[in-house]
């Protein structure tokens, strides 16, 4: 039997997000990263979208239902990091059109951060949404891959043939795996990810499938631009592989003495909205417009995403959709 993996800009029935608690994870800047997930869930949700909002613990959830919108739903769950998008379930549709959460093996990033109920969270939401929950053998992140939803995928070099997630496949192995568990019948192969970035390089804060074909990638601002040489190189390697690029400013450098991972290609796609991450620079405006022109079909939304950056990620990052059953006739 056959699957495929519905693109992100698939129609969707609802969207996981998780919402933060740990204050290890976010000494200086919680409050504020609760804030800006809260603003994100409400945005999501009062666009017509339903949004499920993850909270730890009675204190987090009596938190969250103090930030967000009534039209928020929210569900108390097991999990250590709000990252979704790499602990939560990937969905595929066989050839039925049935939808099946295939969980893969997650080991913390490589090791680097592991926290109670990661590892169990995918499964467990999946199966509470009726899902089929269907294991493979080898360690994927959600954010390691974006696809275009007609068996393309694009990913980093540096995040899956990195020894500290599967040191036993090859790169052939992985693009087996990746047909054999998710549909994708041809790979991009992109190089490094953005510098300082936590998960070793992730494609979805580098690259982004805007349409069947086209892939959205980052413009350096700036001759301080920390990532001006991963770009390039990422928007050649496209071009050679016959795809169509669309030119997104970065936010430049953020940070002081060391860059932070900040990107607007972190963008989160639902069916009726487009939101994008903010980081107070001045390249905001034409970040949030640029990502804006390549979804004429929905609202386009810029919120502020530096709390949440401080803990590593952003609203992508935070995030996992749950594909609707029309998915399945996505060309």
């Amino acid at each position: 039997m056959t699957f495929r993996m519905p693109s992100e800009f698939a129609p969707q029935d609802w969207l996981w997000i998780g919402f933060p608690h740990d204050p290890v994870e976010w000494p200086d800047s919680l409050p504020r990263a609760q804030e800006q997930i809260a603003a994100f869930a409400s945005a999501v949700a009062e666009s017509g979208q339903q949004a499920r909002l993850l909270v730890r613990n009675e204190e987090n959830e009596a938190r969250a239902r103090s930030l967000v919108s009534s039209a928020v739903t929210v569900e108390r769950r097991v999990y250590g990091d709000v990252w979704l998008r790499d602990t939560g379930p990937l969905v595929v549709m066989d050839e039925s059109g049935n939808r099946i959460a295939r969980r893969f093996g997650f080991n913390g990033w490589g090791g680097k951060y592991l926290m109670e109920g990661d590892q169990e969270i995918g499964a467990e939401i999946a199966r509470d949404a009726g899902l089929a929950v269907e294991s493979c053998d080898w360690i994927l992140e959600g954010g390691a891959i974006d696809n275009d939803g007609t068996g393309l995928v694009v990913t980093t070099e540096q995040v899956l043939l990195n020894p500290n997630r599967n040191p036993q496949l090859s790169r052939a192995d992985i693009e087996m795996r990746l047909a054999r568990d998710l549909g994708f019948g041809r790979v991009l192969w992109l190089g490094d990810g953005l510098l300082n970035d936590h998960t070793d390089g992730h494609v979805d804060n580098l690259a982004r499938f805007v349409a069947p074909g086209v892939l959205a990638l980052p413009v350096a601002s700036g001759a301080s631009d920390p990532n001006a040489a991963v770009y390039d190189d990422a928007r050649a390697r496209a071009k050679a592989f016959g795809l169509e690029v669309r030119d997104i400013p970065s936010p430049g450098l953020v940070g002081d003495e060391d860059a932070e991972p900040a990107s607007y290609m972190n963008f989160a796609i639902t069916s009726k909205l487009v939101v994008v991450p903010t980081y107070g620079t001045a390249m905001d405006a034409e970040g949030v417009a640029a990502v804006a022109a390549c979804f004429p079909d929905r609202e386009t939304i810029g919120l502020p995403a530096d709390g949440v950056l401080a803990g590593g990620g952003s609203f992508h990052c935070a995030s996992q959709q749950m594909p609707s059953a029309s998915a399945g006739n996505e060309a």
